[in-house]
């Protein structure tokens, strides 16, 4: 989670129902639009800048690292039809059709599919690595996660290059889940042994699980791309729910409730009669029932699901035409400056979302406690989420963005606190557990807050006629954003904490126990790691100190500009 001190990545939203008005859908003949052929999601087709951009949706919102799960199924809910800078919107609800119920169940299952290694790269591997990693290991294994923030670079590619006879968007999505199966498999068999090692290997897992994160980016392009052909018209809007559900169970499924499973700790405490050596589910067992899924999903699709071939205008822009168009939209003055304070708005609490959580556990945070918190955070960030959903809901959308601003940097700055205080070895009580607990729901609803303020803003800028590139644009210097800063982060941990082994090397010398050689030295010869300066402090006050001179020398000035700007400044030229 974001704020949370639970989640550890995907950015930070809790889950919330968000609805996005719309402009009655115009004819697919007569809309004239400029096209084009891929996308990172549904967004990039021209059939949704044309079609399917103008409906009302329900979009649920993830945490952590989430965000760039979530800005990607935002990039569905623009409004493209081809008027100026005053559309009057019309509410015209819309219900799934009960011949689309198959296939919106399908979605979901593709999506859910694409949320498994999702969760368990962005969110459980890192904390079960946390014992026998360090930060700048952590932080080596963070890149993992970088192809979900940087699919929009190959999506005109995955969107235009496909077999006729397989279909367009089952030639990507069979191979890719096949692969990903077979990937599955062969970590199951070996994982478990990994991950005990005396001395993990981080390089080989972060190879793994970055090629699985760039396969489940390409599934997911495809996969938003056969969205709008695989629901008729009138049950279009669910595409986005479909996405959002699927992926959100996916995510939940492999963080928070295989977090609790596999844990020894907790299934002693609230599951085992007798106490066991491990939890429930270890992670080589979840991976090969998770690789016979696909194969199984992946079988169905090729002998059961026929795809229905057609043809769009964005065949005849191709890949250069969209790469040029997007270049195009980079050069824009205005939008510059916004890439910029999406770039550099996340600084000021990336410590404290991707470290806070991981230090608790350094304290002495049971694991068992870790994995109920996040089991009782999840319900309520739905509950908060609906009410940032509606206070985001204004004339001024970045107006609670930039209290969310405030509120992200203020818990930054507490939860440096909570694990100052924290009480290392003694039972933290409930008093404590509940100071975590709400720090925790209020830095996500901060986070959500955010979330919602800045996508509404994107949707109310993007040029209506390109409205799908757009917003997969501005979704991918937004996720990118939270993703960057995470490495330096977790490695400026390590550079900035001094610490000595309690006992001496081989030479009698003292020696430091910091970074990837140190600590395990000092383990195998039996001493314990005495912490002088933890860099976590420091690293963190750089954090909220640069987010804070940010904000107020730059951020908001330029954000009180963006605001004040015509909608037609955010268009480009024809």
């Amino acid at each position: 989670m974001p704020a949370a001190y639970v989640y550890p990545t995907l950015d930070d939203e809790p889950l919330v129902h968000i609805t996005a008005s719309h402009n009655n859908r115009a004819s697919d003949n007569n809309t004239t639009i400029s096209n084009k052929p891929g996308t990172s999601t549904t967004a990039m087709d021209p059939s949704i800048t044309a079609a399917t951009t103008q409906r009302r949706k329900e979009i649920l919102i993830a945490e952590d690292d989430k965000e760039e799960i979530e800005l990607d199924s935002l990039s569905n809910t623009k409004d493209s039809s081809n008027n100026t800078d005053h559309d009057t919107p019309t509410n015209q609800p819309e219900t799934l059709r009960k011949e689309d119920l198959g296939n919106f169940i399908l979605l979901v299952i593709l999506y859910l599919l694409q949320g498994v290694p999702v969760g368990l790269s962005f969110g459980s591997i890192p904390f079960l690595l946390k014992e026998k990693l360090s930060y700048s290991q952590i932080a080596v294994f963070s890149l993992s996660s970088w192809p979900y923030s940087l699919k929009f670079l190959w999506s005109p590619i995955v969107d235009a290059v496909y077999s006729p006879n397989v279909g367009r968007r089952k030639s990507w999505i069979i191979p890719i889940q096949i692969m990903t199966g077979f990937l599955f498999l062969l970590l199951g068999k070996n994982i478990d042994a990994l991950m005990e090692a005396e001395h993990v290997p981080v390089y080989y897992l972060t190879g793994a699980f970055l090629v699985t994160i760039f396969f489940c980016a390409t599934q997911d392009i495809a996969v938003d791309g056969w969205a709008l052909t695989l629901l008729s018209k009138d049950s279009l809007s669910y595409a986005s729910t479909a996405q959002t559900i699927g992926l959100n169970t996916g995510y939940f499924m492999s963080f928070t409730v295989f977090l609790a499973l596999s844990s020894p700790e907790f299934s002693n405490k609230y599951i085992w009669s007798e106490p066991q050596e491990y939890g429930i589910v270890r992670l080589g067992a979840y991976m090969k029932f998770w690789a016979f899924m696909y194969f199984a999903v992946t079988a169905w699709l090729m002998l059961m699901k026929k795809e229905n071939s057609s043809q769009t205008d964005e065949d005849q822009l191709g890949i250069r035409g969209v790469y040029t168009t997007i270049w195009k939209i980079c050069k824009l003055p205005h939008l510059r400056s916004f890439i910029v304070v999406l770039l550099t708005a996340k600084i000021g609490f990336i410590c404290h979302e991707a470290v806070t959580s991981l230090k608790l556990l350094e304290k002495g945070f049971s694991k068992e406690d870790l994995a109920l918190s996040v089991l009782l955070d999840f319900p309520l960030q739905i509950f908060f989420g609906y009410y940032a959903a509606k206070w985001s809901n204004g004339p001024r959308p970045l107006k609670p963005w930039l209290w969310g601003f405030y509120g992200r940097l203020l818990f930054s700055a507490i939860g440096m606190l909570v694990v100052y205080f924290y009480p290392s070895g003694e039972d933290i009580g409930f008093f404590y557990f509940s100071v975590i607990m709400g720090s925790t729901v209020l830095s996500s609803f901060m986070s959500t807050v955010q979330f919602v303020s800045i996508s509404a803003f994107m949707t109310s800028i993007a040029d209506p006629l390109i409205g799908g590139t757009y917003m997969t644009l501005l979704n991918t210097f937004s996720n990118f954003g939270g993703t960057w800063p995470k490495f330096f982060v977790l490695e400026s941990v390590d550079y900035f904490t001094k610490a000595t082994c309690s006992i001496r090397d081989t030479n009698g010398l003292e020696f430091s126990c910091v970074g990837d050689t140190g600590g395990p030295q000092c383990k195998e010869l039996g001493g314990n790691c005495v912490i002088i300066k933890d860099g976590y402090y420091t690293a963190g006050i750089i954090c909220v100190v640069t987010g804070f001179i940010l904000l107020f020398g730059y951020i908001r000035p330029i954000i009180y500009h963006l605001e004040g700007l015509s909608k037609r400044a955010w268009k480009i030229s024809r």
